[in-house]
């Protein structure tokens, strides 16, 4: 819809006037039917008509032709821009009823306006809509309260430089209104008593959309919705009224539809290039509008996709470097002696092997695990050392350079100053209402709410108790879990007959060990799914009743549960592949038991080939599966469920299905909607980090799935979802230092993996220490050790008995004295000189990786010094100019009583500029 103005803005007016005339003589019937409410308005001056719960006017349609378009962002007269809508549908519930009455007059003391939409001229003919408009004083007074940044003076700072080989960057490049879509202003917060210091050229358009759904939002969260004389603390905000169904919905409108520009030529079109050049897969490629998106989400979202696509590009660095190693691992696949040797028929057929359960396991030949031998070459060998070194530097490498992205953001997002401002001006409302008790605040020397010390110390404890009882849940779960592998493995085992056949095989390639690995890994992930699914409710609930004060501080307690959780959840199964299992079997005459000897299941052993190749296939079963999982939820689920309807409302003419009935379809974009996000990615940065020592490939599948997670998230923030309302964010907040004490904890668990889950430590020892001819052959001898069958306890042996007449002995991986040697079967020299090879290398890689880290950091400053150098130039003209202004305004102040008549028609210009220079010419 065309915004009306001059001339022919009176006379649609007047034609609707006498529309609802002509039906208001109609008869009492329809008059009662009909409120007509008379605001004033700095911006229109007019008054308008507005349709009470219960009109339903016979001349709707009549109407409508006046109006033939209803995809519009405006009021009905085209002037007022609709800044909210709240919906509702009328139950008859007289409480309802009320509460929205008594809503609707408050909101209308602030100074809000108030149109409603009739149900008969929605789509289902059930729901109401009231469209609120804020005028410019309520605007400038509560961006006077909220200290929002606003510009008065165009900056002259130069911008950044020609970059050398740019044309290389251009395929990859958006247009520069796409990406600059306004220009660059000097900033300083609103003071509704200085309007002229700032560049207000129309006070329609001053503020953009997003500030305005911001201030709105401010104003419905600390409503009441009580009468007067009835003062009832409980009683207020949006919040409470959508909670007990008063309202269906609250939200902002999305300027356009996002496949087409909106209609008026000076209309905005944001969401429409958004959607074309940031949310379509084909522009996986391209660079993400950011200031577009900070312009029209706000700058919590924008800090988001700004981080999001960060991480994504220095993960394409940590993938290129994971595929050499991995390509390594293949390249020198023909010289694996060690797998050669299990492979041979001489060397690995000829060995007989100890059986790995109690009864249902028989003795097994060593060349049967020449399969899974081959495949843990591919991922542990001398390559993986050198590439857990990379990651430790990389992670620091990312987290530095973040900082310095991020206050080069902050600057040019106007986000310095903004943390003290959120924490002394967005108290949550829930706040303010739950904390009857006020103290003197001793900085602003206000009275404010406050929580009381032996209130706040049972609600913790209460938090913390429901915390540790849930990671207990967790705990018990992984112990089932390891409880059935070891019982399957059995049943596994049990299933062949013969001992002796060249390979043990449930199907044609799968061992025992491996379908109880990924048994048990499927298993774990769908209990991973279904406990958080339950834990995110509780985490929810537990915030909410230790009652945060902020906002920020709101999002920072949520943020550490609901890690903390995930953290366990999704990462303990994975941390006892691998620094438990295989750690603590025994030997044939002395195996240890599951909870002692309570049970009869034996400790788990590890695979054949190692255990790292075991922690590779549950660290890919776990991470891949929740990638997936993630973007079937994302992506194809909403894209199924709104199918039909997105398909129904391309077809619908748009006078008839308006902007605001396009938008209430949409899906409700919650509160708590970012912080699943960086929930998903902070737990696969654990992924990629924690245990990349034993897949090295996880980088490159975390960057295809970044690739996709942006442009999926792109796809739901402008299609899927309605516009949510504009929040400010100066960093990612407790995110940050989550991912610095899991980019510490990774060192840590690299080196221990690469010392006692890898054979790489062994391998080296026997290398340079035992080798006589400084080569592998003879490695995997010397890694079994030998027991004598004879002395095995009948409750391990095989019920099948043991046939082989050749041998005597069988051998298992350990370093233990063999049978008849003075110390039988206790551990050996090799034992201890591999054990203090593997300490000595966690201790040095350690300490180079943490030196390197430190002094990257050191070397990296947080803020580029180009950023300083701006922020300090600023804040100084900043100061000249406003010392500049008061200065002219005293000056003003004083000539006043010695001016002329026509000098004072000149101080009711609108030009105030032009006017001080004017009114100062006689007295200087």
């Amino acid at each position: 819809m065309r915004r009306i103005t001059g001339k022919a803005k009176e006379e649609t007016l007047i034609e609707l006037q006498s529309a609802a005339d002509s039906h208001i003589t109609d008869g009492p019937a329809v008059l009662t039917a009909f409120r007509i409410n008379r605001h004033s308005d700095d911006s229109s001056g007019n008054g308008v008509g507005v349709l009470s719960e219960r009109a339903q006017l016979p001349g709707h349609t009549e109407t409508d032709k006046l109006r033939p378009n209803r995809d519009t962002v405006f009021f009905r007269d085209g002037v007022r821009r609709i800044d909210f809508v709240l919906s509702y549908v009328d139950d008859k519930d007289e409480k309802k009823q009320e509460r929205r009455r008594a809503f609707e007059a408050n909101l209308e003391k602030t100074g809000l306006q108030l149109e409603t939409e009739d149900k008969s001229g929605s789509k289902d003919q059930k729901t109401y809509f009231l469209k609120i408009h804020a005028p410019w004083e309520v605007l400038a007074t509560y961006a006077d309260v909220l200290k929002i940044k606003v510009p008065f003076r165009e900056s002259d700072i130069p911008h950044g430089q020609d970059v050398p080989l740019e044309w290389l960057s251009r395929p990859f490049r958006l247009p520069d209104d796409i990406m600059h879509p306004q220009l660059d202003y000097f900033t300083y917060p609103f003071d509704k008593n200085k309007t002229d210091f700032f560049l207000i050229a129309d006070k329609d358009t001053f503020f953009p959309p997003s500030t305005r759904n911001r201030i709105v939002f401010y104003i419905l969260a600390r409503c009441p919705y009580y009468t007067e004389g009835r003062k009832d603390r409980e009683k207020t905000g949006i919040k409470r009224l959508l909670s007990n169904g008063t309202f269906n919905a609250a939200f902002p409108l999305h300027d356009c539809r996002y496949w087409k520009k909106a209609r008026n030529d000076d209309g905005e079109s944001e969401r429409y290039n958004l959607y074309k050049h940031w949310a379509r897969f084909l522009c996986f490629y391209k660079e993400q509008p950011l200031n577009l998106i900070r312009k029209y989400y706000g700058e919590k979202i924008g800090i988001y996709f700004a981080w999001l696509g960060f991480y994504t590009e220095m993960l394409f660095f940590a993938a290129v470097m994971g595929l050499i190693c991995f390509t390594y691992g293949v390249l020198s696949y023909d010289d694996n002696i060690s797998s050669k040797e299990i492979c041979d028929a001489e060397i690995g057929g000829s060995i007989v092997m100890c059986p790995l359960c109690d009864k249902k396991c028989p003795f097994w030949k060593l060349n049967s695990t020449c399969l899974s031998s081959w495949q843990s070459h591919l991922f542990d060998n001398e390559g993986t050392v050198f590439f857990a070194i990379f990651m430790g530097i990389w992670v620091t490498l990312f987290l530095e350079f973040w900082k310095r992205r991020q206050a080069r953001l902050e600057y040019q997002w106007d986000l310095v100053d903004f943390e003290e401002e959120q924490q002394q001006l967005q108290i949550r409302p829930e706040f303010e209402i739950k904390c009857t008790k006020r103290r003197i605040n001793k900085i602003t020397q206000e009275s404010e709410p406050y929580l009381p010390f032996r209130s706040k110390c049972a609600r913790f404890s209460l938090s913390a108790a429901t915390v540790l009882l849930w990671i207990s849940l967790i705990v018990a779960c992984i112990i089932g879990v390891i409880a059935y592998r070891l019982a399957v493995y059995a049943a596994f085992a049990s299933i062949i007959k013969d001992p002796l056949r060249k390979i043990q095989l449930v199907g044609r390639f799968i061992t025992p060990q491996l379908a109880t690995s990924v048994t048990a890994s499927c298993i774990n992930f769908v209990i991973i799914m279904i406990l958080n699914f339950f834990y995110e409710k509780v985490a929810v609930w537990i915030t909410d009743m230790e009652i945060p004060k902020t906002h920020l501080e709101y999002e920072n307690k949520l943020t550490m549960k609901m890690f903390l959780f995930q953290f366990v959840n999704y990462y303990s199964s994975c941390f006892y592949v691998a620094f438990f299992k295989g750690k603590f079997v025994g030997y044939p005459g002395a195996y240890s038991y599951m909870l002692g000897n309570l049970t009869k299941l034996r400790n788990e052993e590890c695979d054949p080939g190692g255990c790292l190749i075991e922690l590779t296939t549950q660290l890919v079963i776990v991470m891949a599966g929740k990638q997936l999982w993630g973007n079937i939820q994302e992506a194809l689920l909403p894209l199924m469920r709104n199918w039909w309807s997105s398909r129904k409302g391309r077809h619908n003419p748009e006078n008839h299905y308006s902007r605001w009935e396009q938008d209430y379809v949409l899906q409700n974009f919650s509160q708590l909607g970012l912080f699943y996000e960086y929930l998903e990615m902070v737990i696969q940065f654990g992924f990629i980090t924690l245990f990349v020592a034993s897949f090295p490939l996880a980088p490159l599948l975390a960057l295809f799935n970044n690739i996709l997670e942006i442009r999926v998230d792109a796809w739901k923030f402008t299609t899927q979802f309605r516009r949510p309302v504009a929040s400010k964010a100066r960093n990612i907040g407790a995110w940050q230092e989550i991912l610095n004490a899991v980019a510490i904890l990774s060192v840590v668990t690299n080196a221990f993996i690469m010392a006692f889950t890898s054979d790489m430590i062994p391998r080296m020892v026997y290398l340079y220490v035992l080798s006589k001819d400084f080569s592998m052959r003879g490695y995997v001898n010397s890694s079994l050790s030998v027991y004598n069958i004879s002395q095995i306890h009948p409750q391990n042996m095989p019920e099948e008995g043991w046939y082989g007449n050749s041998t005597t002995t069988c051998r298992y991986r350990d370093y233990r004295n063999p049978p008849g040697h003075q110390r039988e079967y206790d551990h050996n020299m090799q034992f201890w000189h591999i054990l203090a090879a593997k300490m000595a290398f966690i201790i040095i890689m350690e300490h180079v990786v943490f030196v390197v880290k430190f002094f990257v950091a050191w070397m990296i400053p947080d803020v580029p010094s180009d950023v300083k150098a701006r922020i300090k130039r600023e804040r100084y003209l900043i100061q000249e100019y406003l010392h500049n202004y008061e200065v002219e305004r005293v000056k003003l102040q004083l000539s006043a009583s010695f001016m002329t008549e026509p000098c004072s028609e000149i101080t009711l210009t609108p030009d105030k500029h032009e006017m001080l220079s004017e009114c100062l010419q006689p007295v200087i």
